[in-house]
């Protein structure tokens, strides 16, 4: 693969990194706070979601730095090794951490009577995502796996 498509897809990584870093730092906090003002009956729910957002978030940066590592790997044509394969399963474990804790999160709230439509189509759209990132990591696991294997096999007839 040529440099300059590892190197745009990096940079895309960060791109998004940074954007989503930038939105926890600035725009939850603010947005937070606006309605819990807008909304006061439900202001008691503003730390325990704050809380939720930042814990799915860590899941986030960890599947974007596992992203970048792959990305390295495929740089330096390692891309099929034991460590790619590591790499696609952390993603794939970060994936399914996020689904978790959106679920549970959704669950929440409909135990508070908080569950809003708007809120269910951003959280259900993020536990589809999330689902399908984690099988297309599993896919591509076990696809860099099995490859591994034949590789391995190929060596060792020569």
């Amino acid at each position: 693969m040529e440099r300059g498509t590892t190197l745009f897809l990096k940079a895309a990584v960060f791109l998004i990194g940074i954007t989503v870093l930038a939105l926890c730092i600035f725009w939850l906090p603010s947005l937070a706070n606006y309605t819990a003002e807008m909304f006061p009956e439900f202001a008691y729910l503003q730390h325990p979601i704050l809380i939720g957002l930042y814990v799915t978030a860590m899941p986030f940066f960890i599947a974007l730095y596992q992203a970048v590592k792959l990305l390295n790997y495929i740089d330096h044509n390692n891309a099929f090794s034991e460590l790619s394969v590591k790499a696609l399963k952390s993603i794939k474990y970060c994936a399914v951490t996020i689904s978790i804790l959106y679920v549970i999160g959704i669950i929440y709230l409909m135990s508070q009577n908080a569950f809003h439509p708007g809120i269910a189509i951003i959280g259900f759209s993020i536990i589809f995502t999330s689902v399908v990132i984690s099988v297309f990591t599993a896919v591509l696991q076990k696809l860099l796996k099995n490859a591994l294997d034949i590789k391995l096999e190929n060596d060792l007839t020569v």
